[in-house]
């Protein structure tokens, strides 16, 4: 009898370490729209993540130090997103992809200007695995919940924080009004602008994490536009989640098992079918829920106090 557990934690590992930057940069857009800002430009603000963690592990030898720089870079470039959006009411996706290609841009230049190299940096320290003590060493659960870098449990802490802060505090409250109509936000004195640059900085935050993860979460360097468009999946598993963290988690994870199935099924069929296997399930996915499931009714439009 052929033994099939190998090959079920294989593809259960496999899926996790797909679906953590995608559940990153699904909760980065999550937290971005909920206040009626679209964020095309996760892919840019990832990038930038993944830049800052490996130039701060650089710089300090410390991949802790480097998740702080990625998080900075992150929010950097989710303030001009801001700044370009809400205070020049400029549109939503022009802003998002011209974040997408700034960020494309300077990291290439950074990257030739500080190794001498535009395609990849130098080897730097990276975060690793964590063995979680007693549980790691169960037979099952051991091998299914331990072992995985570090990002995985603070993405997961992340969630939990998250489906919080929506549905059990005032300001999750206040975010979720701003989303809808700022207008009524705006009569009961809840500054909207105020929320939405909140907003667009913690996802900058969080998306720059997921940025970190490639980086020193994982292979510990830098390569030219190594998200490689998992900020465009991300949206659209924004959409699948229903702009809630939870839904985020659960469409990462679905995406990460359609990869994962890919390389192990890629014998069976021509290779290139294989490979468009996630996306095709992706757009399969988002032509099922796109009348079943709205985002916050704000998102993407101007608050203009003028316009009341």
């Amino acid at each position: 009898m052929v033994n099939m557990a190998p090959a079920f934690f294989a593809l259960f590992a496999g899926m996790v370490r797909i679906a953590i930057p995608i559940t990153y940069g699904a909760l980065a857009c999550t937290v971005c729209e909920k206040g009626g800002i679209i964020n095309i430009g996760v892919e840019g603000m990832m990038l930038a993540g993944s830049f800052g963690g490996v130039l701060g592990s650089y710089l300090s030898g410390n991949p802790w130090v480097g998740l702080l720089f990625s998080i900075l870079f992150g929010m950097f470039f989710a303030l001009i997103h801001g700044v370009l959006t809400i205070r020049f009411h400029t549109g939503h996706i022009i802003s998002g992809l011209g974040i997408n290609l700034l960020a494309s841009g300077l990291t290439t230049l950074w990257l030739a200007s500080i190794w001498g190299n535009s395609g990849k940096s130098d080897a730097v320290a990276s975060l690793g695995t964590v063995n979680i003590p007693l549980i790691g060493d169960l037979p099952v659960l051991g091998r299914m919940i331990s072992g995985y870098s570090p990002f995985l449990y603070v993405l997961l802490l992340i969630c939990l924080l998250l489906w919080i802060l929506f549905n059990k505090t005032v300001l999750g409250l206040r975010i979720r009004v701003v989303g809808e109509n700022p207008y009524v936000a705006d009569s009961v004195g809840v500054r909207v602008a105020g929320i939405q640059y909140f907003c667009v900085l913690l996802c900058g935050a969080i998306a720059g994490m997921g940025g970190a993860y490639l980086s020193i979460g994982d292979i510990g360097l830098f390569a030219r536009d190594m998200v490689a468009g998992r900020g465009y999946i991300a949206m659209a598993v924004t959409i699948f989640g229903g702009w809630t963290p939870l839904g985020a988690l659960g469409g990462s994870l679905l995406f990460g098992l359609a990869q994962g199935l890919q390389f192990r099924i890629q014998h069976i069929a021509p290779s290139q079918l294989i490979q468009m296997l996630p996306y095709i399930l992706t757009i399969v996915v988002l032509l099922l829920v796109k009348n079943r499931r709205k985002g916050p009714a704000f998102s993407g439009r101007h608050f203009d106090r003028s316009e009341e």
